[in-house]
This record gives C-alpha cells, structure tokens and sequence, in this order.
C-alpha cells in the first residue's frame, strides 16, 4: 500500500512538471539605436521558431512569446537586422536592452523623366506606360489565377508548366518542408502580414524560407508571374504568391504520384 502510495505521488509530481513545462512563457526587451541612444519604434519583431511576431512601442518595448533556444529577427528601416537567440536567463529575469547599429548608406544619383503635360487627355494618356499581365486560371487546381504577361505564348507557358513542373520547384519545395509550413503560419499571423505588406526587400521571406534573393525571385519566376510583378510586389504579395505555388505544387506531385 505505501508503495503503491509513493507511486501516485511521484506521477503527480512529473503530471504537474509536464504542465509547468507547457506553459506559454515570453520575453520582453527595449531596443534601442547606438547612434542617437534613443529608443527605436515600430522596429519587426518575428519569432523564427514560432512564426509569430511583434513591433516595439514608441519607447522601444516589446514582448513575445518564446521559450528558451528560440531565435528572434529583429529588422528596422535604415539599420541592420540581428538576430537575437533567447536564453534562460532572458526567461528568468525579465526585459533586457538590445542595441541596432544604423546602416551607412551611400544616395545614388536618380534620373526622373518628367511627363511633359499638354493639357489634352488622349495625348497625356498616350504618354503613361503601361504594364499588361494578364492571368489565367486553370479549373481543378487551387491557385487563384498564372500571370504569364501578355505576349503570344503566354497561354503556351502556363500549359506547359501545369503538364511539365519545373525540377527547380520540386528541389526548392521538395527539400524544404519545414520552411514551406513556416510560410503557411506566416499566412496566420496578423502582425507579421502587416509587417510585409509595407516590406519590399524580401529579407523576411528569405530569413524564414532559407534562400538567398536570387533563389526566392526564381520561385516566383516559375510560377509563372511576370518580372514586372515580381519588381514591384511588396512582400506580402510574393509571400501569398509563393503559397499558392506550392499549394499547387502539392497538388501536381499527388496526381504524379497516382499515375506511377
């Protein structure tokens, strides 16, 4: 009896560790710039292991949740990004400081050419340049629509894609797995998506999805969107644009699988 006794004991004390174990715990901390020595606001904030993140107040204050070994990203306009590994003792005793260096950037001369008005519509119109991409959709397969551009094989390019996928797509999907679920939870979080669509330089992307600039343009080159969207599209878009590629990625790679 007493060692049965002692036996729910000790499984009480390792059900109640367990459940210490789950609890959410976060992280606090102030950033601050190592050139004016004030505090940073609205720096990004983006937990790389839980796919969640945040932005500092306007004294520079942040929490988020994370456990110890999780890695943070913090990024700020005209500073360089780090990253920041969270520690126990971050755990245990509370906000900590965090300094950003400022970057040192060089102004390269712009040339604008201004539109020369005449005051009459059909030739002031005549005047704006015109981007065209059209997209089409391909009934069956979950992705909202191709843009392809507006030249003569257009059509051609999208068919031979959905009949032929591209190896390059099946080596950058196939092999990252973990990335691609981390951008479906990037998809669900409301802050990281607002973070993005005010982002154009795609450092985000691929700090999360482990690839260089070039790799991350490529994937959505073969996905068949224009170079004018991939250009202009803040990351947000290309984050979203990615998505759907690999949704229909998973797709084509089940019905390949099926007729083998």
């Amino acid at each position: 009896m007493k060692s049965l006794l002692v036996f729910f004991l000790g499984l009480l004390l390792l059900t109640s560790f367990d459940v210490e174990g789950q609890e959410d715990t976060s992280v606090k901390g102030v950033i601050y710039s190592t050139t004016t020595n004030e505090p940073l606001e609205k720096v990004n904030i983006v937990n790389l292991n839980q796919v969640i993140g945040t932005s500092t107040d306007f004294e520079g204050k942040f929490e988020i949740k994370a456990k110890a070994n999780d890695t943070l990203h913090l990024s700020y306009l005209g500073y360089k990004s780090i990253k920041v590994r969270v520690t126990n003792d971050w755990l245990k005793f509370g906000e900590t400081r965090i300094d950003m260096t400022e970057l040192a950037l060089a102004l390269e001369e712009v040339v604008v050419n201004q539109l020369r008005l005449t005051g009459y519509l059909e030739v002031d119109i005549a005047q704006v340049p015109v981007v065209s991409n059209n997209r089409y959709s391909i009934s069956g397969l979950p992705n909202s629509g191709y843009e392809a551009g507006s030249s003569p094989n257009a059509v051609n390019k999208v068919l031979g894609a959905i009949f032929n996928p591209a190896d390059f797509l099946y080596n950058m999907f196939g092999k990252k797995p973990k990335e691609m679920r981390k951008l479906k939870k990037m998809k669900k979080d409301d802050e990281i998506r607002n973070q993005l669509a005010n982002r154009f330089d795609r450092e985000m992307l691929m700090v999360l999805l482990q690839v260089d600039r070039f790799d991350l343009d490529e994937i959505v080159n073969q996905c068949n969107y224009s170079k004018d969207f991939i250009q202009s599209a803040n990351d947000l878009q290309i984050l979203d644009a990615i998505s759907e590629c690999y949704e229909e990625y998973k797709v084509l790679s089940r019905n390949k699988k099926k007729k083998i």
